[in-house]
């Protein structure tokens, strides 16, 4: 496959393309007046390998909330993940409790720590299971970079609740102690325990970030070894192309585009993921692998998500393969912004995939 020169943004701004948001703290984010006044001074350049410079603002659309309005100003710094790894598990897991207490309040459920296969998962029983879907599971596999998260309530807790569909969240064993291909083969031993005691159509796999690329080696993985396909997928914010994630990658790695979450690094947690695998493998980057039958699948990604072109590429060799994917697009929103449990975004997000998941089980 040929690929044209990426984007590449400047990592720092010059003070002519610097906003008055950036430059005083409580200035009042951009417009599209700010904008194009600043077009008037642009210093945009595309050299001769066609690598594009830009030096631009990026207003915030007029549209979106208020609390997705205050997520772009003011990242939450619990969120975002220190240089040291011990630290990082130590923050991400902390937050992940803050938010699933946020979460139980709207959504109540019994979360019980146990293993299946071996492994350990925590299983989320909404407050109330729904009637039709009793008999059914939905299998999360957590995001965290790869090398963090406890098991990613913020993807369980309100998918259960919006569904009333038990979760299973498998806790996985991380990289860079367990690269690839550990979290697939401990994820692939949690489903085929659960297809003792269910049919797949009556499970769905699904995840966010890191979680979003294993759901899509798992079900790579599982065509590999004859097994049957859960009844959906659901990737979101994700890719399936290690070689390359695409130029939002590049596009959005300016300061303060990227969002809290931070996305699986190339130079730090991918490669210690990757470990010696060829980054061609068709496990490991399914965009080379035979895509052909797999469930149907919705994908979901945000304007400001570093990952948008691998999840949109991975959508496109989904189609290309004849599968039923379908794919939805945030405007403005940083990586995995569905996390947020106040708001309105967020909760239309998290409703979409509850609202695909339950179809996809009733079908």
């Amino acid at each position: 496959m040929r690929f044209v020169p990426s984007l590449l943004l400047l990592a720092a701004f010059t003070a002519a393309a610097q906003t008055p948001a950036q430059q005083t703290p409580n200035a009042t984010m951009p417009t599209a007046t700010t904008a194009a006044t600043a077009a008037q001074r642009d210093t945009s350049y595309i050299d001769a390998n066609g690598t594009a410079h830009i030096t631009r603002i990026v207003p915030v659309p007029d549209d979106l909330s208020p609390q997705a309005q205050r997520m772009l100003a003011h990242p939450e710094p619990d969120a975002a993940p220190p240089e040291s790894l011990a630290v990082r598990r130590s923050h991400t897991d902390a937050w992940q409790l803050t938010a699933r207490d946020a979460w139980l309040k709207l959504y109540p459920a019994t979360i019980t720590d146990t293993t299946l296969a071996g492994v350990p998962v925590h299983l989320v029983v909404p407050a109330k299971l729904a009637e039709a879907t009793r008999d059914c599971v939905l299998l999360n596999v957590h995001g965290g970079g790869f090398n963090s998260d406890s098991g990613s309530y913020t993807e369980s807790v309100p998918i259960a609740g919006m569904t009333g569909i038990r979760v299973v969240a498998v806790l996985y064993r991380l990289a860079p102690e367990h690269p690839f291909p550990a979290a697939v083969d401990d994820s692939i031993a949690v489903y085929k325990e659960l297809l003792k005691t269910h049919k797949p159509s009556q499970i769905v796999l699904y995840g966010t970030s890191a979680g979003a690329i294993l759901t899509g080696e798992i079900a790579v993985r599982l065509k590999q070894l004859g097994l049957p396909e859960p009844a959906a997928l659901g990737i979101f914010s994700g890719f399936g192309d290690f070689v390359r994630a695409g130029d939002s990658r590049s596009l959005y790695s300016l300061r303060g585009l990227a969002g809290p979450l931070a996305p699986p690094d190339p130079a730090h947690s991918d490669s210690q993921y990757i470990g010696k695998t060829n980054p061609k493998d068709p496990v490991l980057s399914p965009i080379y692998a035979d895509l052909r039958g797999l469930p149907p699948t919705l994908f979901i990604t945000s304007g400001r998500d570093m990952l948008l072109s691998g999840t949109a590429n991975l959508h496109r060799a989904f189609l290309n393969a004849g599968d039923d994917a379908r794919l939805i697009v945030y405007d403005a929103l940083p990586h995995a912004f569905w996390y947020s449990s106040t708001m309105p975004e967020a909760l239309e997000a998290n409703h979409a995939m509850a609202a695909f998941f339950v179809r996809q089980l009733k079908h």
